[in-house]
């Protein structure tokens, strides 16, 4: 019920509901969650939306929750200028000649969604999210209904990336772990979505020349991913640079020490459409996580 901001625009109950005025009063009188486009934000920061059947505003203070205490900034509502955002209809005032406005909240399905479904997670609760914006420090997403939450980079996945970006794009929809929720924030994680050392260890022999993608260089040899949490060492090789994109030999792969030996056959500059993640964890909550094989000496683990 309170997805990501998107989800609902084009469905059947969305464009009944917002296609006439009698089935946005049908809409306010149930209480119902709709979405609208933003085609404006004025000078005043009021959120307008284009509706089939009139025109809609979401007055600033309705805008997002935080608005009014200061907490949230004003850069969230201009931000939102050309995408959908969700809302309940408030009010459907006439004016002196009979065409009528709906005012809308965008606040009150937050704060809906926040009382009836974000604050009844737990930390291990794994829950659908939708990538917004991407910093160098972390992918910030949706987590229902446009309330915002951070993916640290070093909680994206197991093999290192320069930039968020080396895994997701902007739109994408991907599962998340709730890691803790304090004082109102969202703390997430995803890395423990993408399995085990093992899992993806499992996934390719010894002898195979795979693909890959040089993730860092050092002096003693070149990280290549294999997969978002699997990465090997090759040996060191002129004029590698990370990004660029490999094909790799499978010298080994030995369990308890966590390593997989290469051999780079090729390194080479490429634009891939980046794969599709594989989840390995397919139940809604975990409460612990180890990444490590039983036999290791070292141990990486998780506990929610």
């Amino acid at each position: 019920m309170y997805q990501p901001e998107g989800c609902l625009i084009n469905t059947a109950e969305n464009i009944r509901l917002t296609s006439s005025s009698a089935g946005l009063h049908e809409a306010m009188s149930g209480g119902k969650i709709l979405e609208g486009r933003v085609s404006v934000c004025d000078g005043e920061h009021n959120m307008i939306i284009e509706l089939p059947c009139m025109k809609g505003i979401i007055p600033r203070i309705e805008g997002a929750l935080g608005i009014e205490d200061g907490s949230t900034r004003d850069i969230a509502l201009i931000s939102k200028v050309n995408k959908p955002v969700c809302f309940k209809v408030i009010a459907i005032n006439p004016d002196r000649n009979g065409n009528e406005t709906a005012v809308l909240s965008r606040r009150a399905v937050q704060e809906e969604c926040r009382r009836e479904y974000i604050e009844k997670l737990t930390p291990g609760d794994i829950i659908p999210a939708r990538v917004t914006h991407l910093e160098q420090f972390g992918c910030f997403v949706d987590v229902g209904c446009g309330i915002p939450s951070l993916i640290p980079i070093d909680a994206i996945s197991v093999s290192r990336i320069a930039h968020p970006s080396d895994r997701f794009a902007v739109g994408q929809d991907i599962k998340v772990i709730i890691k803790s929720l304090e004082g109102g924030r969202i703390w997430l994680s995803h890395k423990e979505l993408l399995g085990t050392w093992l899992d993806n260890a499992q996934m390719f022999k010894t002898g195979e020349t795979v693909s890959g993608i040089v993730r860092s260089v050092e002096d003693y040899g070149i990280f290549i991913e294999l997969t978002p949490n699997l990465a090997g060492l090759a040996e060191p090789r002129p004029n590698v640079r990370p990004g660029q994109h490999a094909s790799v030999y499978i010298k080994a792969i030995i369990p308890d020490k966590m390593k997989v030996k290469l051999i780079a056959v090729d390194v080479f500059d490429a634009e891939y459409h980046a794969e599709k993640l594989k989840y390995f964890v397919t139940d809604c909550h975990i409460s612990h996580w180890v990444y490590t094989p039983e036999n290791s000496s070292k141990v990486i683990e998780t506990i929610f």
